[in-house]
């Protein structure tokens, strides 16, 4: 009989890529996937640190299903839970000794890995599993042939991080920078065009930063890349995240201008408007640096929708490097974007900064944040009401007969269409609009 895996993803794109490759190890073992947990034989829980508290949370999640696995004991059968990820890979000693009832714990470097775990673990059934190392040999030499799971796909093509922003944990959890060879991306992306991918999402912790060997085994750039995946026939539609502002090059700005797959959209993460907090992230670019990178984009691709990454209330951030926050965003204005409250992660440098700001006082200014850019994010949306634009249909809607698709510039659009037409770039007219979506009609 066929067995059944259940994945639960946490955290960010490059989670959901992981996951979906862990589904294809899986697959060819003989799992497949289902929606239900009750019917799994295997429970995948894929972590994430970035968020204040994770661990807690993921232990909380787990909780729910070790009644589960209980009663699968008295009954004879076995379910199978895992642990991978970020989580893990940061605090691998304690989550075991909390979570004694896990099986495997794995790091985002050794899920490749799998199939030997699993058969360590049949063969001595009570010993568990912890795999937390950064091989040397690289992940994706060991991965089966990516599956499209849908129109829309992502692509790993580089991950780590040299960056060490004082606040950041992927450097520890993700390891140093690691670029692939434009001939393994291109075959892979070749591979989800072939099984359906129209709109490809290139990623990386610092996609930009990309430097893999090119096909003669010269060194290449992000935009000779994106250039050579635009060749690929059935990839309609691409993007990349997230970018290092530091890292742009004129030729990479140039592709959005030069490459018509190339999306207008990109995710640019400032954090902060102060220069001095800037430096205390050591985060290595001033805001005027910043502003300048901005400028080029629009001048290349006027019509590019900018999205970007907002910390507030980190150690030391004073009212007025706030303020300089919010004039910041007032001059560059953004389309989406996303902000949170500073949260210490164990073991970052900021953690042990003094004059941790008051917790009422982070949630007083992400309020006052958050309000001006949803005020950005519905003015430039209602720019778009009355006017024709293509969106990518790639789900159903919540409201039957409906679909959920997206713009060239990454909107969320909700068309009146009938399912057969998932998967398709039609032309919509906007007739609707807010902060975080849009209504549109069928042309």
């Amino acid at each position: 009989m066929t067995k059944k895996l259940f994945i639960k993803t946490f955290g960010c794109q490059m989670n959901v890529y992981d996951s979906a490759r862990m589904v294809d190890i899986m697959r060819a073992l003989g799992f497949e996937e289902t929606t239900d947990p009750a019917d799994a034989d295997m429970i995948i829980f894929n972590t994430c640190h970035i968020r204040e508290k994770a661990s807690e949370k993921i232990f909380s999640e787990l909780g729910r299903f070790k009644p589960l696995k209980e009663e699968r004991r008295k009954q004879g059968r076995d379910l199978i839970l895992v642990v991978a990820g970020c989580v893990v890979q940061a605090e691998s000693e304690e989550f075991m000794n909390r979570a004694k009832f896990v099986d495997i714990a794995l790091g985002p470097q050794t899920y490749h890995r799998l199939p030997e775990m699993l058969r360590r673990l049949e063969q001595k059934r009570k010993q568990r599993i912890i795999d937390v190392e950064f091989p040397a040999v690289a992940k994706f030499d060991s991965l089966p042939q990516a599956r499209s799971n849908g129109v829309s796909s992502f692509l790993a093509i580089q991950e780590g991080c040299d960056r060490f922003c004082s606040y950041c944990v992927v450097p520890y959890t993700r390891g140093a920078e690691y670029s692939r060879s434009l001939k393994e991306i291109v075959a892979e992306a070749r591979q989800l065009a072939a099984t359906g991918t129209k709109d490809l999402m290139l990623l990386g912790q610092n996609v930009n930063a990309w430097h893999g060997e090119g096909l003669n085994a010269e060194p290449c750039d992000l935009s000779r890349l994106v250039k050579a995946v635009a060749e690929i026939d059935g990839i309609e539609r691409i993007r990349y995240v997230t970018s290092y502002p530091s890292d742009f090059t004129d030729d990479m700005i140039a592709m959005h201008r030069d490459i018509p797959k190339v999306m207008p959209y990109l995710h640019l993460p400032i954090q902060s408007g102060s220069d001095r907090i800037l430096k205390k992230m050591n985060r290595r670019y001033t805001c005027a640096e910043y502003e300048e990178i901005v400028a080029k984009l629009r001048t290349a691709c006027p019509d590019i929708a900018l999205s970007s990454d907002f910390i507030v209330g980190f150690p030391e951030e004073t009212d007025e490097d706030f303020e300089q926050t919010m004039e910041l965003v007032r001059r560059v204005t953004f389309a989406q974007s996303y902000s949170f409250k500073y949260s210490a992660r164990p073991g970052t440098p900021a953690a042990a900064m003094k004059n941790q700001v008051p917790e009422e006082i982070k949630t007083e200014r992400l309020e006052r944040l958050q309000a001006l850019l949803i005020e950005q994010h519905a003015a430039y949306n209602a720019l778009f009401l009355g006017k024709e634009t293509k969106v990518l249909l790639e789900d159903k809607a919540k409201k039957d007969g409906y679909l959920l698709g997206h713009t060239p510039q990454m909107q969320n659009v909700v068309v009146k269409a009938p399912e057969n037409m998932l998967g398709q770039i039609v032309r919509v007219r906007i007739a609707k609009t807010a902060a975080t979506t849009l209504d549109g009609e069928l042309l």
